[in-house]
Protein backbone atom coordinates (compact mmCIF):
# COMPACT_ATOMS: atom_id res chain seq x y z
CA UNK A 1 0.00 0.00 0.00
CA UNK A 2 1.29 3.34 -0.94
CA UNK A 3 0.77 6.13 1.25
CA UNK A 4 1.19 10.03 2.27
CA UNK A 5 2.02 11.31 5.90
CA UNK A 6 1.92 15.23 5.91
CA UNK A 7 3.33 16.52 9.31
CA UNK A 8 2.64 20.75 9.79
CA UNK A 9 3.85 21.75 12.68
CA UNK A 10 5.23 25.63 14.04
CA UNK A 11 8.65 25.69 12.24
CA UNK A 12 8.13 22.87 9.37
CA UNK A 13 6.02 20.73 6.85
CA UNK A 14 7.06 18.03 5.83
CA UNK A 15 6.02 15.22 3.45
CA UNK A 16 6.37 11.20 3.57
CA UNK A 17 5.20 9.09 0.72
CA UNK A 18 6.03 5.38 1.54
CA UNK A 19 5.45 1.89 0.60
CA UNK A 20 3.89 -0.24 3.38
CA UNK A 21 5.51 -3.87 3.50
CA UNK A 22 4.07 -5.44 6.66
CA UNK A 23 5.82 -3.81 9.38
CA UNK A 24 8.28 -1.83 7.16
CA UNK A 25 8.44 1.43 5.25
CA UNK A 26 10.07 1.63 2.28
CA UNK A 27 10.65 5.37 1.70
CA UNK A 28 9.33 6.85 -1.67
CA UNK A 29 9.93 10.57 -0.77
CA UNK A 30 10.19 12.41 1.56
CA UNK A 31 10.44 16.45 1.52
CA UNK A 32 10.70 19.33 3.88
CA UNK A 33 9.89 22.87 3.77
CA UNK A 34 10.63 25.56 6.38
CA UNK A 35 7.64 27.64 6.93
CA UNK A 36 7.24 28.91 9.76
CA UNK A 37 3.25 28.51 10.25
CA UNK A 38 3.46 29.36 14.07
CA UNK A 39 5.39 32.68 14.07
CA UNK A 40 4.00 34.88 16.19
CA UNK A 41 1.55 32.13 17.78
CA UNK A 42 2.82 32.24 21.33
CA UNK A 43 2.41 36.34 21.60
CA UNK A 44 -0.49 36.80 19.07
CA UNK A 45 -2.85 33.56 19.72
CA UNK A 46 -3.09 33.81 15.84
CA UNK A 47 -1.82 32.33 12.62
CA UNK A 48 -0.24 35.26 10.40
CA UNK A 49 -2.10 35.88 6.88
CA UNK A 50 1.41 35.33 5.76
CA UNK A 51 2.16 31.79 7.23
CA UNK A 52 -0.80 30.74 6.35
CA UNK A 53 0.20 31.05 2.93
CA UNK A 54 3.79 29.96 2.80
CA UNK A 55 2.17 26.59 3.99
CA UNK A 56 -0.08 26.86 1.45
CA UNK A 57 2.43 27.02 -1.47
CA UNK A 58 4.52 24.30 0.19
CA UNK A 59 1.23 21.97 0.16
CA UNK A 60 0.57 22.91 -3.24
CA UNK A 61 3.78 21.32 -4.55
CA UNK A 62 3.19 17.86 -2.39
CA UNK A 63 -0.21 17.72 -3.76
CA UNK A 64 1.00 17.61 -7.34
CA UNK A 65 3.76 15.08 -5.77
CA UNK A 66 1.35 12.94 -3.94
CA UNK A 67 -1.22 12.63 -7.71
CA UNK A 68 1.94 12.21 -10.01
CA UNK A 69 3.09 8.55 -7.21
CA UNK A 70 -0.40 7.49 -7.30
CA UNK A 71 -0.87 7.20 -3.20
CA UNK A 72 -3.64 5.13 -2.38
CA UNK A 73 -4.31 7.06 1.20
CA UNK A 74 -3.42 10.30 2.52
CA UNK A 75 -3.58 11.92 6.15
CA UNK A 76 -2.31 15.53 7.81
CA UNK A 77 -1.68 16.30 11.61
CA UNK A 78 -1.16 19.36 12.55
CA UNK A 79 0.04 19.99 15.66
CA UNK A 80 1.86 22.48 18.14
CA UNK A 81 0.85 26.31 16.38
CA UNK A 82 -2.72 25.28 15.17
CA UNK A 83 -3.97 23.97 18.69
CA UNK A 84 -2.74 27.37 20.04
CA UNK A 85 -4.40 29.35 17.11
CA UNK A 86 -7.96 31.22 17.58
CA UNK A 87 -8.03 31.16 14.09
CA UNK A 88 -7.12 27.34 12.76
CA UNK A 89 -10.86 27.46 11.03
CA UNK A 90 -8.74 29.49 8.44
CA UNK A 91 -6.46 27.02 7.87
CA UNK A 92 -8.45 24.26 7.93
CA UNK A 93 -10.54 25.83 5.12
CA UNK A 94 -7.19 26.27 3.08
CA UNK A 95 -5.70 22.86 3.61
CA UNK A 96 -9.19 20.82 2.51
CA UNK A 97 -8.70 23.21 -1.01
CA UNK A 98 -5.61 22.42 -1.73
CA UNK A 99 -5.80 18.52 -0.49
CA UNK A 100 -9.25 18.00 -0.77
CA UNK A 101 -9.02 16.89 2.94
CA UNK A 102 -9.41 18.17 6.12
CA UNK A 103 -5.99 18.35 8.74
CA UNK A 104 -6.36 16.42 12.09
CA UNK A 105 -5.28 19.10 14.61
CA UNK A 106 -4.23 16.39 16.94
CA UNK A 107 -3.11 16.54 20.59
CA UNK A 108 0.14 16.68 21.98
CA UNK A 109 -0.49 13.39 23.46
CA UNK A 110 -1.35 11.75 20.08
CA UNK A 111 1.08 13.36 18.58
CA UNK A 112 3.59 11.89 21.03
CA UNK A 113 2.27 9.14 20.53
CA UNK A 114 2.67 8.88 16.62
CA UNK A 115 6.40 9.99 17.29
CA UNK A 116 6.99 7.16 19.49
CA UNK A 117 5.70 4.64 17.47
CA UNK A 118 7.90 6.09 14.04
CA UNK A 119 11.21 6.52 16.59
CA UNK A 120 11.45 2.87 17.93
CA UNK A 121 10.79 0.97 14.58
CA UNK A 122 14.32 -0.61 13.80
CA UNK A 123 16.04 0.64 16.76
CA UNK A 124 18.50 -1.70 18.32
CA UNK A 125 18.38 -0.36 21.84
CA UNK A 126 17.48 -1.45 25.23
CA UNK A 127 14.04 -0.46 26.44
CA UNK A 128 12.55 1.25 28.54
CA UNK A 129 12.97 4.44 26.15
CA UNK A 130 12.64 8.24 26.33
CA UNK A 131 11.79 9.74 23.32
CA UNK A 132 11.63 13.13 22.96
CA UNK A 133 10.11 15.14 19.99
CA UNK A 134 11.34 18.60 19.88
CA UNK A 135 9.47 20.84 17.69
CA UNK A 136 8.60 24.56 16.99
CA UNK A 137 6.18 24.92 19.51
CA UNK A 138 6.16 22.31 21.92
CA UNK A 139 8.30 19.01 22.75
CA UNK A 140 6.77 15.61 23.59
CA UNK A 141 7.99 13.01 25.82
CA UNK A 142 7.43 9.63 25.91
CA UNK A 143 8.28 6.49 27.78
CA UNK A 144 7.96 2.86 26.54
CA UNK A 145 8.97 -0.27 25.55
CA UNK A 146 6.88 -1.95 22.95
CA UNK A 147 4.67 0.54 23.21
CA UNK A 148 3.46 4.34 25.02
CA UNK A 149 3.04 3.90 28.65
CA UNK A 150 3.62 7.54 29.65
CA UNK A 151 3.43 10.49 27.24
CA UNK A 152 3.04 14.30 27.88
CA UNK A 153 3.17 17.24 25.66
CA UNK A 154 5.12 20.48 26.90
CA UNK A 155 5.02 24.23 25.59
CA UNK A 156 8.46 24.69 24.60
CA UNK A 157 9.67 24.73 21.14
CA UNK A 158 12.43 26.05 19.22
CA UNK A 159 10.99 29.06 17.59
CA UNK A 160 8.56 29.65 20.89
CA UNK A 161 11.93 29.96 23.26
CA UNK A 162 13.51 31.92 20.86
CA UNK A 163 10.27 34.31 20.49
CA UNK A 164 9.48 34.42 24.29
CA UNK A 165 13.30 35.18 25.19
CA UNK A 166 16.48 35.00 23.01
CA UNK A 167 15.96 38.38 20.96
CA UNK A 168 19.59 39.03 20.60
CA UNK A 169 22.50 38.35 18.23
CA UNK A 170 23.59 36.16 19.81
CA UNK A 171 21.56 36.32 22.73
CA UNK A 172 22.78 38.21 25.99
CA UNK A 173 23.54 36.03 29.32
CA UNK A 174 20.43 37.55 30.72
CA UNK A 175 18.36 36.33 28.27
CA UNK A 176 19.63 32.45 27.94
CA UNK A 177 19.40 32.28 31.79
CA UNK A 178 15.43 33.19 31.23
CA UNK A 179 15.16 30.89 28.48
CA UNK A 180 16.97 28.28 30.71
CA UNK A 181 14.71 28.42 33.79
CA UNK A 182 11.44 28.25 31.37
CA UNK A 183 12.98 25.53 30.11
CA UNK A 184 14.52 23.30 33.49
CA UNK A 185 11.46 23.87 34.97
CA UNK A 186 9.23 22.49 32.07
CA UNK A 187 11.35 19.12 31.61
CA UNK A 188 11.29 18.25 35.36
CA UNK A 189 8.06 18.86 35.17
CA UNK A 190 7.56 16.37 32.08
CA UNK A 191 10.37 13.78 33.24
CA UNK A 192 8.32 13.84 36.35
CA UNK A 193 4.75 12.92 34.53
CA UNK A 194 6.30 10.03 32.44
CA UNK A 195 8.73 8.62 34.82
CA UNK A 196 11.63 9.43 32.60
CA UNK A 197 14.72 8.36 35.29
CA UNK A 198 13.65 4.59 34.57
CA UNK A 199 14.63 5.37 30.90
CA UNK A 200 17.16 3.38 29.58
CA UNK A 201 17.88 4.68 26.18
CA UNK A 202 17.21 8.16 25.51
CA UNK A 203 16.11 9.53 21.58
CA UNK A 204 15.72 12.17 20.24
CA UNK A 205 13.41 13.66 17.06
CA UNK A 206 12.82 16.45 14.56
CA UNK A 207 15.58 18.76 13.07
CA UNK A 208 17.17 20.41 15.95
CA UNK A 209 18.35 17.00 17.05
CA UNK A 210 19.55 15.54 13.96
CA UNK A 211 21.55 19.33 12.82
CA UNK A 212 22.57 18.67 16.55
CA UNK A 213 23.79 15.58 15.92
CA UNK A 214 25.38 16.49 12.64
CA UNK A 215 27.55 19.00 14.16
CA UNK A 216 28.59 16.55 17.16
CA UNK A 217 29.92 14.03 14.09
CA UNK A 218 31.68 17.10 11.88
CA UNK A 219 29.95 15.93 9.08
CA UNK A 220 30.91 18.15 5.61
CA UNK A 221 27.28 18.38 4.66
CA UNK A 222 23.70 17.21 5.95
CA UNK A 223 23.75 13.22 5.49
CA UNK A 224 20.64 11.28 6.85
CA UNK A 225 22.19 8.05 6.28
CA UNK A 226 24.91 8.79 9.02
CA UNK A 227 22.74 10.66 11.64
CA UNK A 228 19.88 8.49 11.47
CA UNK A 229 20.77 6.16 14.79
CA UNK A 230 24.12 8.09 15.66
CA UNK A 231 24.89 8.64 19.26
CA UNK A 232 26.10 11.87 20.51
CA UNK A 233 27.46 12.12 24.60
CA UNK A 234 25.77 14.66 26.79
CA UNK A 235 29.69 16.52 26.49
CA UNK A 236 29.23 16.74 22.40
CA UNK A 237 25.68 17.62 22.69
CA UNK A 238 27.00 20.82 26.06
CA UNK A 239 30.05 21.49 23.27
CA UNK A 240 27.48 22.37 20.25
CA UNK A 241 25.22 23.98 22.27
CA UNK A 242 27.34 26.62 23.74
CA UNK A 243 28.85 26.91 20.39
CA UNK A 244 25.85 27.85 18.54
CA UNK A 245 24.56 30.13 21.18
CA UNK A 246 27.86 32.10 20.68
CA UNK A 247 27.66 32.75 16.57
CA UNK A 248 25.32 35.28 15.64
CA UNK A 249 22.18 33.79 12.89
CA UNK A 250 24.54 34.63 10.17
CA UNK A 251 27.13 32.59 10.90
CA UNK A 252 24.74 29.35 12.00
CA UNK A 253 23.73 29.27 8.44
CA UNK A 254 26.89 29.46 7.12
CA UNK A 255 27.17 26.03 8.62
CA UNK A 256 27.30 23.22 6.18
CA UNK A 257 24.77 20.86 7.65
CA UNK A 258 22.71 24.16 8.79
CA UNK A 259 19.55 24.48 7.11
CA UNK A 260 18.75 28.10 6.04
CA UNK A 261 15.43 28.35 7.68
CA UNK A 262 16.50 26.87 11.29
CA UNK A 263 19.56 29.34 11.95
CA UNK A 264 17.73 31.62 13.65
CA UNK A 265 16.13 28.83 16.26
CA UNK A 266 18.64 26.19 16.50
CA UNK A 267 19.99 28.03 19.53
CA UNK A 268 17.01 27.49 21.44
CA UNK A 269 16.54 23.92 20.07
CA UNK A 270 19.52 23.08 20.85
CA UNK A 271 19.26 24.48 24.46
CA UNK A 272 16.31 22.36 25.03
CA UNK A 273 17.88 18.96 23.85
CA UNK A 274 20.89 20.53 26.25
CA UNK A 275 18.69 20.13 29.26
CA UNK A 276 16.66 17.20 28.33
CA UNK A 277 19.88 15.54 28.80
CA UNK A 278 21.26 17.20 31.69
CA UNK A 279 18.07 16.87 33.54
CA UNK A 280 16.87 13.10 32.26
CA UNK A 281 20.58 11.96 34.00
CA UNK A 282 21.41 10.26 30.38
CA UNK A 283 25.55 10.49 28.95
CA UNK A 284 24.12 9.40 25.37
CA UNK A 285 21.50 10.64 23.12
CA UNK A 286 20.43 8.63 19.97
CA UNK A 287 19.19 10.87 17.23
CA UNK A 288 16.57 8.91 14.94
CA UNK A 289 15.18 10.14 11.50
CA UNK A 290 12.05 8.50 11.96
CA UNK A 291 9.40 10.48 13.88
CA UNK A 292 5.76 10.98 13.68
CA UNK A 293 5.89 10.82 10.02
CA UNK A 294 6.88 7.56 10.39
CA UNK A 295 3.85 6.73 12.61
CA UNK A 296 1.31 8.33 10.75
CA UNK A 297 2.20 6.27 7.54
CA UNK A 298 2.17 2.85 10.00
CA UNK A 299 -1.42 4.31 10.99
CA UNK A 300 -2.67 4.52 7.45
CA UNK A 301 -1.44 0.92 6.72
CA UNK A 302 -3.83 -0.34 9.92
CA UNK A 303 -6.73 1.68 8.48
Amino acid sequence: MRVAAIDCGTNAIRLLIADVDGDKLVDVARRMEIVRLGEGVDRTGLLAPAAIERTRLALLGYAAEIAELGVGRVRMCATSATRDAGNAQEFRDMVRGVLGIDPEVITGEEEATLSFLGAVQGLEAEGPYLVFDLGGGSTEFVTGTTGVEHAISMDIGCVRMTERHLHGDPPTAAELAAAEADITAAVDTALAAVSGSAARTLVGLAGTVTTVAALALDLPGYDSERIHHSRATAADVTRVTRELLSMTVAERRSLPVMHPGRADVIGAGALIEQIIVERSGHDVVIASEHDILDGIAFGLAEG
